[in-house]
């Protein structure tokens, strides 16, 4: 995790959560976090002793009754029979390399610099080199984040490995401080993006195979746009470019129609002013909301690219290019990426698919800064007949925002150019969608907690991985806590089979309240997360785990958790410095890829990883980040 997640551009003035959720702890009385009540007792008693499956088909109807809103984390009160792995121990989760429980095993899987076909240009980690723009353009990116993996007909060992390239600095992966050429920024550029690579599991071991389908989409990558906003002339420039290009990949999303969504999150820090400082003086207030400032992360793009160059009148519209899910058909390299307007522009952490009431396909979507946004779309029709006319599902529907109640309860407002509020101040509905955050602000959404990753679990609850909020002077949006350094994850019960407009909301598990066991539940800053068809829920973190226990520290990490009875169990834990991240899985679930991201954050004297036998060498290679695969020694379910 990096400062610019933590930046705050949202001067709604909003009621936020933490008001919501202080009204509702004293109208109902609820349950104080000294009680420490567990989530099984907690969803027995709301359900009155009905199993969680049950609660959540009761309150899936039209207008369904309040549920209650707080329960805080479980710490093991009860045993899950989905869980039954060896913990990784507290005491030994820190350090330059990986620790996996004792029943599970891993692989590495490529690293940033390996070729995207076999035989093809090869970077290894040399801190005396750096790739060519020419070569980091035909290899896998850096920043490795959210992924998916499609199978050939249902293969368990061959198939697409579609994974995002989030971010990677200018030391990292140039080698010095600041770009001095445009070479220099085009490697950077084609270091972003995603990578599309075919995938095959040859004598026990997972490897890249030759493949007219692999590819990497980078920022120099054409592109188009589709939906309410294609076409529109705020997308448009008098230089009369050409659409190109994808950028801080962040999570991602993949389809019932078997196509990719990845996610362009913190955009705005490629863009920067040859003006200086003095840009800042004269920006626009959407230029202020989505967090545009003259030297944007310092990546100095601007400075050789006019795209970038937010003073560049040629190219005043380059900015609102980005910020949108970009769809991806990992088996037609012929198709170019497709960014679906109807989905909003915002810092996408994510998008969770699932099928809603007749068939309409339904994304849940989080805006990633401090006293942002939860989202849903849901599409106007059968997502298969539209696929039959040839039409994309998420191009037509609705695009909501969440407005949450006192009373456990919750509203989808939906962002339309039909309301009177959004009419006076949008010419059109592809105006709407160019500027949702504004959009938002002016319906009254509520603003939460850093929303990044979203999942629907196999009882149609959506979880919300709600990361931290260290800047509240009271309790904060999205969670009980005041300040919320540390996080916690929200769980949502969405009504009419997830079309409706309204949903009850509950917080099964709060990071903080894990720290004083200081064992195989101990976490902070939950990030990626992923329900299975089992019920278990896995958890990624990203962030400040050095925090949790009078210092002591421990490495970023993947968790499972057992929603029905709170526990939680820690399978794996990272590199120092890096961020877990990245879940994708196999048709039987009997392998799961994860990512380390950043890991020693590029430092060799903190890691050399993935290089074996050579954990922190300062004069050792580059840490790389790569995928990790990981498999069970007895060939069972991953997280079992």
């Amino acid at each position: 995790m990096f400062e610019h997640d933590n930046e705050v551009t949202n001067k709604s003035g909003n009621r936020p959560f933490e008001d919501i959720f202080q009204a509702s702890m004293s109208r109902r009385h609820l349950i104080t976090r000294s009680a420490g009540l567990s989530a099984a007792a907690f969803l027995a008693t709301l359900a009155g002793n009905k199993g969680l499956g049950q609660v959540a088909t009761a309150a899936t109807t039209e207008g369904a009754g309040a549920a209650s809103t707080f329960s805080g984390t479980a710490i093991a009160q009860a045993t899950s029979s989905l869980i039954n792995f060896a913990p990784v121990p507290f005491d030994i989760s820190f350090g330059p390399v990986p620790n996996i429980s004792d029943d599970y095993q891993y692989d590495v899987l490529i690293p940033w610099g390996t070729s995207i076909q076999p035989g093809g240009p090869e970077y290894t980690g040399n801190p005396n080199t750096r790739p060519t723009s020419a070569q980091q353009a035909q290899q896998v990116g850096i920043g490795h984040d959210g992924m998916w993996f499609f199978p050939f007909e249902g293969s368990n060992t061959h198939g697409m490995l579609c994974i995002n390239h989030e971010f990677g600095t200018n030391p990292h992966v140039l080698g010095k401080a600041a770009p001095t050429s445009l070479e220099d920024v085009k490697v950077s550029q084609h270091a972003h993006g995603v990578s599309v690579v075919e995938i095959k599991k040859v004598g026990g071991k997972w490897d890249r195979v030759a493949s007219n389908n692999a590819r990497r989409i980078h920022v120099n990558t054409p592109v188009e746009f589709s939906g309410p906003a294609a076409g529109h002339p705020l997308l448009a420039n008098t230089a009369n470019n050409e659409p190109k290009g994808t950028v801080n990949n962040c999570a991602n999303g993949y389809t019932p129609w078997g196509t990719y969504l990845t996610c362009e999150e913190n955009f705005n820090g490629y863009f920067g002013s040859t003006e200086g400082a003095t840009f800042n003086d004269n920006r626009t207030e959407a230029q202020q909301r989505y967090g545009f400032d003259f030297d944007g992360f310092n990546y100095g793009w601007e400075l050789f690219d006019p795209r970038f160059d937010l003073s560049n009148p040629s190219y005043a519209n380059e900015q609102h290019r980005f910020g949108w899910v970009v769809e991806i058909d990992p088996n037609d390299p012929s198709k170019k990426p497709v960014k679906r307007t109807a989905l909003g522009r915002f810092k996408h952490e994510g998008i969770a698919v699932t099928i809603g009431r007749g068939g309409r396909a339904v994304g849940y979507m989080g805006d990633d800064q401090r006293f942002d946004y939860c989202y849903k779309f849901v599409s106007s029709t059968n997502w298969q007949a539209a696929i039959r006319r040839g039409l994309s599902p998420l191009d037509s529907g609705k695009l909501y925002v969440a407005k949450f109640n006192e009373n456990g309860t919750g509203n989808w407002l939906e962002l339309t150019i039909r309301n009177p509020v959004l009419a006076a101040n949008f010419s059109d509905q592809g105006e709407i969608m160019i500027f949702a955050r504004l959009a938002a602000d002016l319906l009254g959404a509520t603003p939460m907690d850093r929303p990044e990753w979203t999942t629907v679990a196999k009882d149609g609850s959506i979880f919300w991985a709600l990361t931290n909020n260290s800047q509240r002077t009271a309790t904060g949006p999205g969670s009980p806590l005041a300040p919320n350094p540390d996080g916690h994850i929200l769980r949502m019960v969405d009504s009419n089979r997830h079309i409706g407009t309204t949903f009850t909301w509950t917080i099964p598990f709060i990071a903080a309240d894990t720290h004083p066991a200081k064992d195989k539940t101990t976490y902070s800053d939950p990030d990626g997360l992923w329900a299975d068809s089992d019920g278990r829920l896995f958890i990624q973190t990203d962030g400040g785990q050095q925090r949790l226990v009078n210092g002591t520290q421990t490495n970023n990490q993947l968790l499972v958790a057992d929603p029905a009875t709170g526990e939680i169990c820690r399978l794996f834990s990272g590199v120092t410095g890096d961020e877990i991240t990245g879940i994708a899985v196999t048709p039987d679930r009997k392998t799961m890829f994860i990512n380390t991201q950043h890991p020693g954050n590029g430092d060799p004297a903190a890691s050399n990883f993935p290089v074996a036998n050579n954990p922190a060498d300062p004069n050792g290679p580059i840490p790389r980040d790569c995928t990790i695969v990981i498999t069970k020694k007895d060939g069972g379910i991953i997280g079992s």
